[in-house]
């Protein structure tokens, strides 16, 4: 997925900074409380609230095209982009990119509306298997709901995908630092950070934990 097909939201939740990124053409954080989410990521078989009872109907070109006015107003209207993304999942259910901008405005929501954030990026790793956005944005809800460990290893996982990913870089080594992880390997990523963060206050960030660590 090239820097043309995305583009990421930056958001202030609890005492930091995170980013969750929203896919803008054909591709894009589990739970109330940790019991719920658990289940909820372990359920491999699990139906969408879009799936029809019958037969699940596919538009691709109706879903992306509803998408795509979803993304328009995303920023400004989040209700209409609600309706409008769920109006292309009931196109077509496998439309991995409108599952993960839908968890990206359950996860701005005010309260964030973490399960279904959750459940929403739980489809959209499984539909984009090679893209690291599903993953890294489960990383956030898991991080929000006090799952830490697992939001480390979700962060992992999207680094797996795509080990450059700056997002998940500079996620992952905050993390890694506040869970008192002092190694080798963090060093590696606080100083790709300070040269390619995807900010200048990142940068500073990383060259500021260099010093002290």
């Amino acid at each position: 997925m090239n820097a043309d097909s995305m583009h990421t939201l930056t958001e202030r939740t609890r005492e930091r900074s995170v980013t969750a990124c929203v896919f803008v053409v054909a591709a894009a954080v589990s739970l109330c409380l940790s019991a719920v989410m658990t289940a909820a990521c372990a359920r491999k078989d699990s139906v969408s609230p879009y799936a029809d009872k019958g037969e699940v109907r596919r538009n691709p070109a109706r879903s992306q095209e509803l998408q795509l006015a979803a993304l328009r107003v995303i920023d400004t209207d989040p209700k209409e982009a609600e309706w409008l993304l769920k109006e292309s999942l009931a196109e077509d259910l496998f439309n991995g990119p409108a599952h993960n901008n839908l968890g990206v405005l359950y996860l701005k929501a005010e309260p964030p509306r973490l399960y279904e954030a959750a459940n929403e990026f739980e489809w959209a790793a499984k539909l984009l298997p090679g893209q690291p956005d599903p993953r890294h944005n489960r990383a956030l809800v898991l991080e929000l709901a006090g799952q830490i460990n697992e939001a480390y290893a979700s962060y992992e996982s999207a680094l797996e995908v795509a080990p450059q990913y700056m997002p998940a870089i500079q996620a992952r080594a905050s993390l890694a630092l506040r869970l008192g992880h002092e190694s080798e390997s963090v060093r590696q990523l606080l100083n790709e950070i300070s040269i390619r963060g995807t900010s200048e206050p990142w940068r500073q960030w990383a060259k500021k934990q260099l010093v002290q660590h």
